[in-house]
């Protein structure tokens, strides 16, 4: 394998020396814009620098370019395990290749060619993760450059939703299907726990004819309980709150031969290891219990991921999402999914009950994070 560092004002310059040299089975492995020379810090040069590769071996087969071109992205792997038969020679080059680009600055803008850096900043707007925006966009140089550059922003947005689409294949969708008698909403407070468990509790009577019944752990606030009642008396459920663990059993008791029970609960409780583990012994996790994370898409990347480690100490069955129509940078949703591949159950998006839910799927997810970008 050649790797080889180039370096010109332009993208199509950089790219003419790359083809003049390499060929047009040449890889591009990154990308940067960079400053040279000038004066007090004024009247600098910009250029674009790109790593680019060639392996002088016949291709076997139709993934061998994507395999090096995606070597950026797989630090664990090791030569031997992709080119057990290749020469020492080689395997020294690939680790100078690795080394090359794990001392790449990071804090270097990035800059891809033509419509994909729209693409790129679009998902960086969303609140998407660097790394897996990069991650998204990195194998579809190679197919720019296949087209001479010949692509519009539709064709490539296209692309962008195949690649996030494939990210999101194994990561499980879809609401309740009230197969587990208990089910607990938990979260932090303020994010819509109480008007979500209603919605729940709506389609499993209305849409399941279920016979449910209402448990709410949340005596902290007066009003939670509140809402809760006057939810169950609208859809003519029963309620019991319950103040402490004796109170959580007796409501268990009562509720024996009720087929779903929805159980609200307090966003401090799940912070108390005592707590949870006194839950524990009370509910069998895996046996009798789903739970679901209850998240506000209004909050900072950085806070849903915090407070999703918070909620760990249980099995977390999918998240749901709130206040989805209060927002329009969805990329969170996709952060946290990837990161711990978990799925997503409901998005929410309005106070009304039953409605202003949906069954979330990954169309729904990729839409939501990519279909916002412009055309023009």
């Amino acid at each position: 394998m050649k790797v080889k560092k180039y370096r010109a004002p332009t993208m199509p310059e950089v790219m003419k020396q790359v083809r003049n040299e390499l060929g047009a089975e040449a890889v591009i492995l990154n990308s940067k814009e960079i400053n040279k020379g000038g004066f007090l810090g004024m009247f600098k040069k910009k250029s674009i620098e790109v790593v680019a590769a060639i392996d002088p071996e016949p291709k076997r087969d139709s993934e061998q370019t994507y395999k090096v071109q995606t070597m950026q992205r797989t630090h664990g792997n090791s030569s031997e395990e992709k080119h057990p038969d290749q020469s020492q020679n080689v395997y020294e080059e690939l680790q100078e290749l690795k080394k090359l680009m794990k001392t790449q600055s990071t804090s270097s803008p990035l800059v891809y060619p033509g419509v994909l850096q729209k693409l790129y900043n679009h998902l960086i707007h969303q609140e998407v993760a660097e790394r897996i925006a990069k991650r998204l966009i990195d194998p579809l140089v190679e197919h720019y450059y296949v087209a001479k550059g010949n692509i519009d922003i539709a064709t490539a947005k296209e692309w962008v939703k195949e690649r996030l689409s494939s990210e999101l294949e194994g990561i499980p969708f879809g609401g309740v299907d009230f197969t587990k008698k208990y089910i607990h909403l938990v979260g932090p407070t303020g994010v819509g726990k109480t008007t979500s468990l209603a919605k729940i509790a709506a389609e499993g009577v209305l849409s399941h004819h279920k016979r449910v019944a209402f448990i709410t752990t949340d005596t902290f606030r007066i009003a939670a309980i509140d809402q809760l009642k006057t939810y169950a008396k609208i859809l003519d459920v029963p309620i019991e709150v319950a103040y402490n663990l004796d109170d959580y059993k007796k409501a268990k008791e009562r509720f024996s031969e009720y087929d779903i029970v929805l159980v609200d609960t307090a966003g401090r409780n799940f912070k108390d290891e005592k707590y949870v583990q006194e839950l524990k012994e009370t509910v069998d996790f895996e046996e009798e219990l789903e739970t679901y994370l209850v998240l506000s898409i209004t909050s900072k990347a950085k806070d849903i991921e915090e407070i999703y480690k918070q909620f760990n100490s249980v099995p977390i069955k999918r998240l749901i999402f709130t206040k989805v129509d209060e927002t329009s940078h969805y990329g969170a949703m996709v952060n946290i999914m990837m990161k711990y591949n978990v799925g997503v159950a409901y998005l929410t998006d309005g106070q009304n009950v039953p409605d202003d839910i949906r069954k979330a799927s990954s169309q729904t997810i990729v839409e939501k994070v990519v279909g916002g970008l412009s055309y023009e």
